[in-house]
């Protein structure tokens, strides 16, 4: 199928990581390869001719390259549909339009939080510092937000890509030991032992 995935060299882009069990959960064959943020790679040839925003996740398929993690989830959707795939949303359209909704929320909002708690405390090591006011207000929201939502092991009954989404922004409190009910961690926990999240941190050196 000529799929390639072009991702962070540290491997801490939630984006990136969404993307990525995206591929993995349509059990679709493809080839990983790493830009060089540090190094500001994803603004030099070649990979800025071919990434439009210049950002990662990029992905190639044959000769079509496409960024922005929601559009490359969406378009492996449509481009591997179910029932020959597994499906990343849910099937009822109500539920659908949720998951995308928290996908939308998670990528618009909370930008403090995210600056406060980056995935690098995630994946690598967690931090001290303690939240500011306004990134204790985010977390609250987030959890508020979560709170409503989760009601069991999975958002809307079985998994979706919108699953995987959540319990990563919650992770950037739970992994960090900041409060959080146990109803949220638990989520997070089981969520993290799905195998296409396993497989993503296999690549964390």
């Amino acid at each position: 199928m000529h799929l390639t995935l072009y991702a962070d060299s540290q491997f801490t882009s939630p984006y990136v990581l969404a993307s990525y069990v995206a591929l993995l959960e349509k059990e679709l064959r493809f080839e990983l390869r790493t830009v060089n943020l540090e190094e500001r790679e994803q603004l030099r040839a070649p990979y800025r001719e071919l990434a439009l925003t210049a950002r990662v996740p990029c992905l190639k398929h044959a000769d079509f390259y496409l960024t922005e993690s929601s559009a490359i989830i969406e378009y492996i959707e449509e481009m591997f549909p179910a029932p020959q795939y597994r499906g990343l949303f849910p099937a009822d359209v109500q539920q659908r339009g949720r998951a995308r909704q928290v996908q939308a929320w998670l990528r618009s909002d909370l930008g403090v939080l995210r600056e406060e708690r980056s995935t690098h405390t995630v994946f690598y090591e967690p931090t001290d510092k303690p939240l500011s006011p306004a990134a204790q207000a985010a977390a609250d929201k987030l959890i508020a937000a979560a709170g409503r939502l989760v009601n069991g092991d999975n958002l809307f009954g079985s998994w979706c890509i919108a699953d995987t989404e959540l319990a990563v922004m919650l992770s950037r409190l739970v992994k960090n030991g900041d409060p959080v009910p146990e109803k949220l961690k638990h989520y997070v926990e089981y969520q993290w032992q799905r195998p296409s999240l396993q497989a993503w941190l296999k690549n964390i050196k």
